[in-house]
């Protein structure tokens, strides 16, 4: 009696292969985010991030390694991309300075970035589905897929939009990953350096510029969230620029 040909071994081979894959991203996604859950609740982390003074002791508390755990606390910020992170922006001004903090904050916000896309490029749309509300899933996914890396900078460069869950929307188009984190980290670095220099003037106790900044910052969120869908569909309709 003749084996099986070659061809059906390789597809068993194939098959194989694929369930290990399966598996893999199966519990990196459980470890990831039962990790992520246990740290929330264990360390009650939502009230962590809303709440200013129990952040600055908290990460004052680690001495010469709290540059360490401001970092990471930023890195779990964007992976958890419902959390504010206007908060740990600001406390990073706060307690290292307006130039440390936003150096610090930017080098956090770009490994979160990184691994928030690739997160999703590994584990797919199933995964970014459950990391992503429907409604900015929906949204945005037209830009990705439709709209250069000029657009998705603007994107990241208006205060006010997802930009956390857009690094794992971007995962699953075809941005080359040295693109995406050019265009992220640029399109950040505007709101981070505002966010450390209000921290800073606020330590400082220099309340009449802090005023002035908090007011301008206001009023451009507020406008950038009361016209957010004008422009969308603005950048929709608009060519790109020619290449």
């Amino acid at each position: 009696m003749a084996g099986p040909s070659r061809a059906a071994m390789g597809k068993k081979g194939q098959s194989r292969g694929m369930n290990k894959t399966t598996l893999l991203k199966i519990l990196l996604f459980g470890l990831l985010f039962g990790g992520g859950t246990w740290l929330f609740i264990h360390y009650d982390l939502i009230q962590f991030f809303t709440n200013r003074n129990k952040a600055i002791d908290f990460i004052n508390s680690f001495g010469p390694l709290s540059v360490l755990v401001f970092i990471g606390l930023q890195i779990l910020q964007v992976l958890f991309a419902p959390v504010p992170g206007e908060v740990t922006g600001f406390i990073g001004g706060y307690i290292y300075g307006a130039v440390p903090g936003t150096i610090y904050s930017t080098i956090a916000l770009t490994i979160g970035s990184w691994l928030a896309f690739s997160l999703a490029r590994w584990l797919g749309l199933p995964f970014v589905e459950k990391a992503v509300s429907p409604a900015i899933l929906q949204k945005y996914d037209y830009f990705m897929k439709h709209k250069g890396s000029w657009v998705i900078f603007i994107l990241f460069l208006i205060p006010g939009f997802p930009k956390d869950a857009l690094c794992y929307i971007i995962g699953l188009s075809h941005m080359p990953v040295r693109m995406f984190l050019v265009v992220s980290t640029l399109g950040r670095l505007l709101g981070t350096a505002m966010l450390s220099i209000s921290g800073d003037m606020l330590r400082n106790q220099q309340h009449g510029p802090l005023w002035i900044l908090a007011a301008v910052s206001l009023l451009t969120v507020v406008a950038a969230y009361l016209y957010r869908d004008k422009l969308l569909n603005l950048i929709k309709h608009k060519p790109p620029p020619p290449a």
